[in-house]
């Protein structure tokens, strides 16, 4: 029963952060925390034998370093402002390339 709770809960986990991926990235020195303190949590999950606990925290990695290479991939390609993204982390919705 602990383990189809478990499964349930990064299952709504992993569909969070399909959504998440939609949005604009956060910042990269936030993912890059999170992509270091998923790993240390990943790697004691997997010590400890739990792979429930091992399955969510890789995935929260993976995520946070998709979201750094998200990041990174916005800066090369010409700045956030010329994506259309502006500095509170909003999109442009219209479309037109206009920042607003």
């Amino acid at each position: 029963m602990a383990e189809i709770l478990g499964i349930a809960g990064a299952a709504l986990i992993v569909v969070a952060w399909a959504v998440a991926l939609r949005m604009p990235p956060p910042p990269v020195g936030l993912s890059g925390l999170y992509a270091v303190g998923s790993l240390l949590l990943t790697l004691y999950a997997i010590r400890r034998g739990d792979p429930i606990f091992t399955l969510l925290n890789g995935l929260a990695f993976i995520l946070a370093v998709v979201n750094v290479m998200r990041v990174r991939g916005v800066y090369r390609a010409g700045g956030l402002r010329e994506q259309g993204v502006k500095r509170g982390g909003e999109a442009n919705l219209q479309g037109d390339g206009q920042v607003r």
